[in-house]
């Protein structure tokens, strides 16, 4: 029997043209440029990580002189940003492996829905460095269940939600949020993939111990498999 990453894989070559963006990205006039929030990017020090205001005029100069509108990193990428957060730092689990796929840009910048579905949960996880307020959406996929996970969104994105209802593909469903509102972060989304929410509503970690990645690989996609994003200018 085919693992649900293959069945995933199989899904989105058959049904390529059904699928919807998350973001207005346009490969025909936009570049990505790629993020590295790991150790041995020596340039991102520990002030500017700790710095909200600092961190993200760092995210934005940097879109700005590679002249992109977008920035992506951060599936499986072993991060050190998240030392300055108790949420992620901790004597019991030190948790710094990046499960989700992140799409840097401005705030304001509408989010869509890939695929069709309905709203599974949704909730605001403020608390610093946290999702902040966070979409999920749960979508069968000819037998096969995925859920969808949209963090760092504005406040705003969470009006009117109602469980269970219907969305459509290329349906936009919400906005980033500013820094005020998202989990202390410059603005972006944190976009990842799950088959089973293992009884979770409104949350599922983004980020866990290394020793843990097997387990996480088992229920998490790569994001990309959905977004087909190409290569980024400086990967």
């Amino acid at each position: 029997m085919k693992s649900p990453v293959a069945r995933l894989n199989d899904f989105v070559k058959a049904n390529l043209s059904k699928i919807g963006k998350v973001v207005d990205f346009d490969p025909a006039q936009d570049k990505l440029y790629q993020f590295d929030l790991t150790a041995g990017n020596k340039e991102l020090e520990a002030a500017t990580i700790s710095d909200t205001v600092k961190f993200s005029f760092w995210v934005s100069q940097k879109l700005k002189t590679n002249g992109c509108r977008y920035g992506i990193g951060g599936y499986l990428e072993n991060r050190t940003i998240y030392a300055y957060s108790p949420l992620f730092n901790n004597a019991s689990n030190e948790r710094t492996l990046h499960l989700g796929l992140d799409i840097w840009a401005a705030d304001g910048t509408p989010v869509y829905a890939p695929l069709n579905g309905k709203v599974y949960s949704f909730q605001d996880n403020n608390n610093f460095g946290d999702y902040g307020p966070t979409i999920i959406l749960k979508h069968d996929l000819d037998g096969l269940q995925l859920y969808t996970l949209y963090g760092h969104l504005s406040r705003k994105s969470l009006e009117g939600l109602v469980i269970g209802a219907r969305l459509a593909s290329r349906q936009q469903i919400a906005t980033f949020g500013n820094a005020k509102e998202n989990g202390n972060w410059p603005p972006h989304l944190h976009f990842q993939l799950m088959f089973d929410m293992q009884g979770k509503r409104g949350d599922y970690p983004g980020v866990c111990n290394p020793t843990e990645m097997g387990q996480y690989l088992a229920n998490i996609a790569d994001p990309q498999i959905l977004l087909q994003f190409p290569r980024a200018v400086n990967a």
